[in-house]
């Protein structure tokens, strides 16, 4: 098989990117991807949080795959960039003449000792799986009294704000159920601060405050008993261990790159996550021009989110094709990424910048560092709108 384009990855990256590549006129362009559901991971928090039903985030692929895209229904297993192939699952080989990856990340719960077999059981659960956040909200509706764990791991994460968003709707709904006042709500941080945009961690640390929960800093979990209800926590200041009885848990796990890309010759020599090697405005692999990143695959110094890939997925499609005229990339990403920081059943703000962390407001007229209600039903029916409509079709 060979084609002139292959985009490894159907996700967010990968359907936006083929969809911006059809529409400027790339004919020979192919997928892979092995999952036949699409899913729209933002909404999980809202799910998890009581706001949304899962099966509003899925739909099926095919319906997604642009028109004239061929979808080859395989994961792939390697890729050799020297010889421009990619070798599948199934021990086929691809060709191509440029190369995308929109792989996404993978889930690492068994790096945390016991969290992995409680997954979905004795309190514990995740938003950042489909058949779990569902699980999270009753979790939720069942602790009126004891601790209330959330944690979030060191590392990149999947979108950064969504470990403390699910903290938020917990808090929320307990005190509107006035159960609040038995509960010990605890954000576990890995970090010194409470968001990597200093501004709107300021604003957050108020948010937290306002609920009464406990903020622990350069923290983590890293053993999980779950028939006990257990979880030790490690301050990485002082190496310290703390086991806590809990009620409930809301565990991130940690996440990387594929395992298959971590040990091939893409992964970033420096991150230890095996991220993909890109540069950071062009999105081009620096050893190999006609190979491209973009999304939670690449390894870039901003946060994971749609928002970002909206961005950088018009600049990936704009200097491949200056590569297929030998002419020099000119699109550039500036880091732009936002987090849509749900606060209450009812309430966002809305969190944008860029590399520097320079704020970059899509709606500069109005005050997104305050909990806004306007804000919370853009996050809730409009953003999701634009993503299946807009965003996948390459309109936006």
């Amino acid at each position: 098989m060979s084609h002139e384009v292959v985009i490894i990855g159907g996700g967010t990256a990968g359907i936006s990117v083929a969809a911006r590549l059809r529409r400027a006129g790339v004919r020979d362009v192919a997928i892979v991807e092995p999952s036949d559901r699409h899913f729209y991971q933002p909404l999980w928090t809202l799910v998890g949080g009581g706001r949304a039903d899962a099966d509003e985030s899925v739909r099926p692929q095919e319906t997604l795959v642009p028109k004239g895209v061929r979808w080859i229904r395989q994961r792939a297993a390697a890729v050799d960039p020297d010889g421009t192939r990619v070798t599948l699952d199934d021990g086929r080989e691809l060709s191509y003449d440029f190369l995308i990856l929109a792989a996404g990340l993978q889930l690492d719960p068994e790096s945390i000792t016991g969290l992995n077999e409680t997954l979905g059981h004795n309190g514990v659960s995740t938003n950042y799986r489909f058949d779990l956040a569902p699980r999270t909200w009753d979790f939720i509706q069942q602790t009126r009294g004891g601790t209330a764990l959330f944690t979030m791991p060191p590392g990149p994460v999947k979108c950064a704000g969504a470990p403390q968003k699910i903290a938020y709707l917990a808090a929320d709904w307990w005190r509107r159920q006035g159960a609040l006042d038995q509960i010990r709500p605890i954000l576990v941080l890995p970090t010194a601060a409470m968001f990597s945009q200093p501004q709107w961690g300021e604003v957050l640390r108020g948010i937290a405050a306002g609920y009464g929960i406990d903020i622990r800093h350069d923290t983590q979990l890293v053993e999980v008993d779950g028939p006990h209800r257990r979880a030790v926590l490690l301050d990485n200041n002082t190496g310290t261990k703390e086991a806590i009885d809990y009620t409930m848990l809301h565990a991130t796990p940690p996440q990387s790159a594929p395992d298959w890309i971590k040990t091939g010759p893409l992964a970033d020599p420096a991150s230890p996550f095996g991220y993909v090697q890109v540069d950071q405005h062009t999105l081009q692999n620096p050893r190999w021009p006609n190979v491209f990143a973009l999304g939670d695959v690449a390894n870039l110094p901003t946060s994971k989110t749609g928002a970002a890939i909206r961005k950088q997925a018009p600049v990936v499609v704009a200097n491949l094709l200056a590569a297929r005229r030998a002419a020099p990339p000119q699109a550039r990403y500036d880091g732009y990424t936002s987090c849509p920081l749900v606060t209450a059943h009812n309430r966002m703000l809305l969190a944008e910048f860029d590399y520097t962390l320079t704020p970059r407001p899509s709606f500069p007229v109005i005050d997104t560092m305050r909990p806004r209600y306007d804000m919370w039903l853009l996050k809730r029916y409009g953003l999701p709108a634009l993503y299946w409509h807009g965003m996948l079709r390459g309109r936006f």
